[in-house]
């Protein structure tokens, strides 16, 4: 049985809990290095990204999350994406872990009384997949992709959904609006929807 491991050292983590049992997919908390080990995979949830940075590294958990992702899928939403990100525009506070290669804005879509339902445009090779509705909660912002990064969604031209073929990062929050087509492309196998699913908008 697949079995996935969601972050839990601060934020909204129980939610990407009940996604994945919807889904028939096992899951377990993380806390401490030794919960990564047999599993299949790992959610780093929205939160405070300064604080989830703080308590990685308190936690010792850096390094074993950084070889984990060597080999297993990772999926980072919003406060997630940032501690995934390469770096971190004009921002010191957090240690990002560098796992995505991308810059993030931290906080660029607003301020947390400006969080919002936006329109993320999707781009299927086939009609089954429409634009969704997502929440953004003090979100951040993609500037830049490395050339093995591609988009999986848009917000008004600009990536909020990105993949380089194992990891997902999403500057928005699916667990809050029932969204489960990227835990199902990294973390379900019998699951039709994979990357390949995808239109590339580099390719547009």
């Amino acid at each position: 049985m697949i079995k996935v491991g969601v972050l839990e050292l601060q934020g909204n983590f129980e939610l990407h809990h009940k996604i994945l049992r919807d889904l028939g997919i096992g899951s377990v908390g993380v806390k401490f290095p030794e919960h990564l080990n047999c599993l299949d995979g790992l959610i780093i949830p929205g939160g405070e990204s300064t604080t989830m940075s703080l308590l990685i590294d308190s936690f010792n958990l850096r390094n074993s999350i950084l070889d984990f992702s060597e080999k297993k899928p990772v999926l980072g939403t919003c406060a997630g994406l940032i501690l995934m990100s390469k770096k971190i525009k004009n921002d010191v506070k957090v240690n990002p872990l560098g796992v995505l290669d991308i810059v993030v804005d931290r906080n660029a879509y607003g301020r947390q009384i400006m969080s919002d339902k936006k329109n993320i445009e999707i781009k299927s090779k086939s009609q089954d997949f429409a634009d969704i509705q997502a929440t953004l909660i003090r979100a951040p912002k993609i500037i830049s992709m490395g050339k093995k990064v591609f988009p999986l969604g848009m917000i008004d031209n600009i990536p909020a959904a990105v993949s380089d073929g194992k990891h997902i990062g999403l500057s928005f929050h699916p667990e809050l609006d029932g969204i489960s087509i990227f835990h199902e492309m990294l973390f379900d196998p019998s699951s039709k929807i994979s990357s390949n699913s995808f239109e590339n908008f580099n390719a547009a």
